[in-house]
């Protein structure tokens, strides 16, 4: 059974059920454990109230992701394709289709947001089509 409303508890589940993915991963568990190692408790805190301040709009969040992503040492833009699919995945699983649609739509514009901010540079660009 799934969930048909998205609820504190819900996303509780929702957070541990991802990060136990992560965590699992080939390609992102080394990244996070070298991260997040000793800390998931704290880790899992910060996402429960991160996603509970996008989906309910509780304001218990308050840090910045972009810069905690940019002190990450070994983030790749590739990743977030990876982390984008393991998150739509355990959405997907837990919740009805209009309610993971629901955190698909801001978990993508996230993404996009992090990646733009953590790897686009115009001048890059501008200098590989010259």
């Amino acid at each position: 059974m799934r969930f048909d409303s998205i609820t504190e508890e819900t996303i509780v589940t929702l957070v541990h059920r991802f990060y136990e993915r992560i965590r699992d991963d080939a390609e992102l568990g080394p990244v996070f454990e070298r991260v997040v190692d000793g800390h998931w408790d704290r880790h899992l805190g910060t996402m429960v109230r991160f996603w509970s301040s996008v989906m309910l709009k509780t304001g218990t969040y308050h840090g910045s992701p972009m810069q905690a992503h940019m002190r990450i040492p070994g983030m790749e833009a590739g990743l977030f394709a990876r982390w984008l699919s393991l998150f739509e995945e355990t959405a997907a699983e837990l919740f009805e289709p209009p309610q993971a649609e629901r955190f698909l739509e801001r978990a993508r514009r996230i993404a996009e947001s992090l990646q733009l901010g953590l790897f686009f540079r115009p001048g890059a660009a501008a200098a590989l089509s010259a």
